[in-house]
């Protein structure tokens, strides 16, 4: 575990910008920001996709799943809340994209795995086989079976399991398939902490706001913190 606590963008700067564009991503560069947390999903026709819902009606307001759609039918969609969206350019953009502009600005990524990536391995083993990821990039998930993919086709990436109230915080050890876990902030508690320092995993928690007292004094096995709002962490852990 390092002694320096990346700050993720949530989404990139999503506090000032559409969520998981690119203009989200610029500014949380500008911002200070030291890794891009994104999600990622598959569509119809097997193209990775940034994209934090299966349903598309949030900010499409078209009545469609994203895993029923082309990604060429998804460009053509304008990305924004509500009326926004008639005046936006901000299209759902490819995961090889964003990888190549993250490349260019060596920004860390985050790539959370979504739920339609389990009805369809092979598009992410296509690219797992020939990706270069920025240092300091990892791949994280909820479902741990895209976890174990990951290690099994790269076992140089590192991989972290996004935990929820059934987690047996216990049953952490060293050996299995993540090397760290992501967690709501909730769980900043002591004991839970020393169990991740004991099974020698590191943690990012998410729901950062900046307000939290223990940023400026984190836990050993604390490695990253995920916000909407990256310049806020940094200057409180610069005051």
């Amino acid at each position: 575990m390092t002694s320096k606590v990346s700050i993720f963008a949530h989404r990139g700067a999503s506090g000032y910008a559409l969520e998981n564009t690119f203009k989200a991503f610029e500014k949380a560069k500008n911002l200070g920001a030291d890794g891009i947390e994104l999600d990622v999903q598959c569509t119809k026709d097997s193209v990775l996709v940034v994209y934090h819902d299966i349903d598309l009606f949030r900010l499409t307001g078209k009545r469609k799943k994203i895993n029923e759609c082309t990604y060429d039918e998804l460009r053509t969609y304008s990305l924004g809340k509500h009326f926004f969206r008639k005046l936006s350019r901000d299209r759902i953009p490819a995961l090889e994209e964003v990888i190549t502009w993250a490349n260019d600005c060596q920004m860390p990524l985050n790539i959370e795995l979504k739920e339609t990536l389990l009805e369809n391995y092979e598009p992410l083993n296509q690219i797992l086989r020939r990706i270069q990821l920025p240092k300091g990039s990892h791949f994280s998930s909820f479902h741990e079976e895209l976890i174990k993919n990951v290690k099994m086709q790269r076992p140089d990436i590192e991989t972290a399991f996004i935990i929820t109230k059934k987690f047996n915080w216990n049953e952490l050890n060293p050996s299995v398939h993540f090397d760290a876990i992501h967690a709501n902030k909730k769980y900043y508690k002591l004991e839970l902490l020393e169990l991740c320092k004991m099974a020698n995993k590191g943690i990012r928690f998410y729901n950062i706001s900046g307000l939290e007292t223990f940023l400026t004094n984190p836990h050993p096995s604390v490695i990253g913190w995920i916000t909407d709002y990256p310049d806020r962490i940094v200057k409180r852990i610069n005051k």
